[in-house]
């Protein structure tokens, strides 16, 4: 759904690769729903799920040098077949980063589950029967074509299970909190808005509101309060420049604007007075800080 909300509102393209790339450059994201959206089997799904593969690049690295990477930038989810799909397209791109490695793809894919199962066995504190490394080389003979794979090579691998086990990403909820841990940038600022029409004015009204703002991942985030977990607007600041501006109403106030676009709203979001998200309708944004020092640091850390 946060896929299709920020492709639907022209915050993200509707492409492969695109999406791919916010989903593995994206920091903060719920890691969980990284997980749950690429095990999807819609084809688009599918393709996501390749392409995001490819973002990886395992060249060089041991199989679980390359899971450890791969295994970190989303959660598994819980299915059997998801998983599967995905270690299928993960052992794919391990072999084609590592020509020579594996005789197959199925003997990457075969070892990977193998060092999956072993990682648990190794360290979840509800199994009791530590597997030695004889059963782990027992466990993987003739999986090479057939062959078994060099004993010295099976060593190094158990041998860095046993001495580090994954860091499997947690299940870090379903909001945006964790994305607000380091900002940029944070602080009070006054907002211009508009409000709905009022007859008597003859238009709409502006007013200011007073707003918890937050920087960061080049990104402006406000909120109402402080507490509140989710943001109750969100502007990219992707294309966008900032200036110092004056006001007749308020004193030392920033504008956000888009320089090659002037007349045209700004690609933002946020939470309308129902709750719902909605499509931001502004052509720039005026802020006012407190003092001149405050709106030149904003200004600063947004550019």
């Amino acid at each position: 759904q946060g896929i299709q909300y920020l492709t639907e509102h022209k915050l993200l393209n509707p492409d492969v690769q695109d999406i791919a790339q916010f989903l593995y450059k994206g920091d903060g994201l719920n890691k969980t729903a990284i997980g749950t959206y690429l095990g999807e089997r819609d084809p688009f799904n599918l393709q996501v799920l390749q392409a995001f593969v490819d973002c990886h690049e395992f060249a060089n690295l041991n199989l679980v040098q390359a899971l450890r990477q791969f295994l970190w930038s989303f959660r598994l989810p819980g299915e059997a077949q998801k998983i599967d799909r995905m270690m299928e397209t993960f052992a794919t791109r391990y072999c084609l980063c590592n020509p020579g490695v594996f005789q197959s793809t199925d003997t990457c894919y075969v070892l990977s589950f193998s060092i999956i199962m072993l990682n648990t066995s190794l360290h979840n504190p509800n199994v009791r029967d530590r597997p030695p490394f004889e059963r782990f080389v027992s466990m993987n003979r003739g999986i090479n074509g057939g062959g078994d794979l060099p004993e010295e090579q099976l060593r190094n691998l158990f041998d860095s299970i046993k001495s580090e086990p994954f860091s499997i990403p947690e299940d870090d909820g379903n909001d945006l909190t964790h994305t607000f841990f380091n900002p940029d940038r944070e602080g009070w600022l006054l907002k211009l808005v508009r409000l709905c029409c009022w007859p008597l004015a003859g238009g709409r009204v502006k007013t200011w509101k007073r707003r918890w703002f937050i920087l960061t991942d080049n990104c402006l985030y406000y909120f109402e309060f402080t507490t509140d977990k989710e943001p109750r607007g969100i502007i990219p600041l992707e294309n966008l420049s900032v200036q110092k501006v004056d006001d007749p109403k308020k004193p030392f106030c920033l504008e956000l604007y888009n320089p090659s676009c002037r007349g045209q709203k700004i690609k933002a979001c946020k939470t309308d007075g129902e709750g719902k998200v909605v499509e931001g309708k502004h052509e720039s944004y005026r802020i006012s800080a407190s003092s001149a020092e405050e709106r030149d640091q904003w200004i600063q850390a947004i550019r």
